[in-house]
């Protein structure tokens, strides 16, 4: 499987080198990250580090490698800029020594305004950092992606609330490309050994990193497998391996392809969001100045805004009967390597993290996902 390394370590790389510069230790053109809980060390890469305002900032620079060439973070430039804040005499206990700040083009969560950043990246940081900063200070580490707002624009952030830039949500060491084959053979045997350990027949399968984690902010009471863009090849597997119910869930702009016929999902092989959604306002004789207008979209958000300033009614009848299209190919896909019963719900989120529709098989599953 072809792999590099997660956003989250390339961050840290470039942070440690500005605290070091900081601090008055030499240059070095790389750095030794360690992984929280692993005994090993990664070797990040630096571009450049050098001091700021009079001294008291240091900028570490590094490009991200994750080796996919399909990841939108591939090269990403990332700056880090340290700096010292001295702890007063009342807040000498303090626990939180890092201080990490959102800067240009890194996300944010819409509703708090908080860096979006994940557990496993802030580890990464505390991991290589702590042992850095001299007694009495706290270090302020604010995060710089300067072609990240750019970048945001091609990915679905906005639909998980995130806005103004690219999140830091990596979860792991290592990278894993989401179009690889490899990556269905990781979620196949994932799901082997679930369906070996009391399994109750049902799971639930998500696609991505922030479907999965949107998936564990509910209250599931359900075991949950990522299935990254492999989603036909798994839901095979699924029936192969006697799975009663599979629950598909989702954000609309990923699931909608399976209403097509699409069941690898990744953008670079193949789209037909816009187009699918134009078939079925066609079948629910929508007036054709608005399929007119649907045609001419890019995401299939906008398109949901435009059929519900037409008619709220219509917006929600027509992506009802995606639900229920999605459930329907989807056992037909399957139907066609292993004849099955198995039942495949649908359940969709939209851009703003909330349940919107369900299959008629997804109605009986709504109720084991609670948020909080």
């Amino acid at each position: 499987m072809k792999k590099g390394f997660s956003l989250p370590l390339w961050v840290a790389g470039a942070a440690k080198s500005a605290l070091k510069k900081l601090v008055g230790l030499p240059f070095e053109n790389y750095e030794l990250i360690r992984i929280p809980n692993e005994k090993k060390e990664i070797k990040i890469e630096i571009h450049s580090v050098g001091l700021l305002k009079d001294d008291s900032h240091a900028l570490g620079i590094s490009f991200a490698r994750s080796g996919l060439d399909l990841d939108i973070t591939q090269n990403l430039e990332i700056w880090t800029i340290a700096a010292f804040e001295k702890i007063s005499c009342k807040n000498l206990v303090q626990t939180n020594l890092i201080n990490i700040i959102a800067g240009s083009g890194v996300g944010i969560k819409e509703d708090t305004s908080e860096i979006c950043i994940s557990d496993f990246a802030k580890e990464v940081l505390y991991e290589n950092l702590l042992d850095i900063i001299p007694e009495g200070f706290i270090l302020n580490l604010e995060i710089i992606f300067p072609n990240g707002e750019f970048l945001a624009q091609r990915t679905s952030n906005q639909s998980f609330g995130i806005v103004n830039g690219l999140s830091i949500i990596g979860t792991s060491a290592e990278t894993y490309s989401s179009a690889s084959p490899d990556q269905l053979e990781e979620a196949k045997t994932e799901l082997s050994n679930l369906v070996k350990n009391d399994f109750k027949g049902k799971v639930v399968f998500v696609i991505g990193e922030n479907g999965l984690n949107l998936a564990k902010t509910c209250n599931v009471k359900l075991p949950i497998i990522k299935v990254g863009n492999w989603i036909g090849p798994l839901i095979v597997d699924a029936a192969i391996k006697n799975v009663q119910t599979v629950v598909l869930f989702g954000y609309h702009g990923k699931l909608i392809k399976l209403a097509g016929g699409i069941f690898h999902t990744h953008n670079h092989l193949a789209d037909g969001r816009i187009e699918i959604l134009v078939y079925l306002a066609v079948k629910e004789k929508v007036p054709f100045e608005i399929i007119d207008k649907l045609s001419h979209l890019d995401t299939l958000e906008d398109a949901l805004l435009l059929l519900e300033s037409f008619s709220k009614s219509i917006a929600e009848k027509l992506f009802q009967n995606l639900s229920n299209m999605i459930e329907k190919r989807s056992l037909a896909y399957v139907n066609r390597y292993v004849k099955t019963d198995m039942e495949i719900a649908a359940i969709i989120f939209d851009r703003k993290r909330k349940i919107r529709w369900s299959g008629k098989n997804g109605n009986d599953y709504i109720a084991y996902f609670q948020f909080d």
